[in-house]
């Protein structure tokens, strides 16, 4: 199994994510939504956008490991923010990077980024699910 990240030419080559990823491999994962809670359910960075990304993440690093898989195997992210706004950036980049060095890994990946009025519970202020190759 491998995942090749790419920005092709004709594109922009954004620094924080990647345009393309190129999968091969026999099974895909579908991991849902990844919020701001811990293994035993328990809440995680209330209020704090940086917090609950970063355990957003951590959380999408752990499902994988959990079957002989990892996040370096994630294909592609998608990303739900309440009330997204751009000066919401640097927090957002500051969970990723956090738990990108928890984990160990290169947290670059295509993403899709979208601001929604609410998620499934009203101290959630982000999700995160992906979809990974593995072999």
């Amino acid at each position: 199994m491998a995942v090749t990240l790419v920005n092709p030419d004709g594109l922009p080559k954004p620094e924080v994510y990647r345009q393309l990823s190129i999968a091969t491999g026999s099974k895909l994962l579908f991991l849902a939504g990844q919020v701001a809670r811990d293994a035993d359910g328990g809440k995680v960075g209330e209020g704090d956008l940086a917090a609950q990304v970063e355990q957003a993440y951590l959380n999408i690093g752990t499902a994988p490991a959990g079957i002989g898989a990892s996040f370096d195997d994630v294909a592609k992210l998608t990303v739900y923010v309440v009330d997204w706004s751009p000066d919401k950036m640097p927090l957002l980049g500051e969970g990723v990077g956090r738990a990108a060095a928890k984990l160990g890994v290169d947290p670059v990946k295509p993403i899709t980024l979208l601001g929604v009025a609410a998620l499934g519970e009203p101290d959630l202020l982000v999700e995160v699910e992906a979809t990974a190759i593995l072999d």
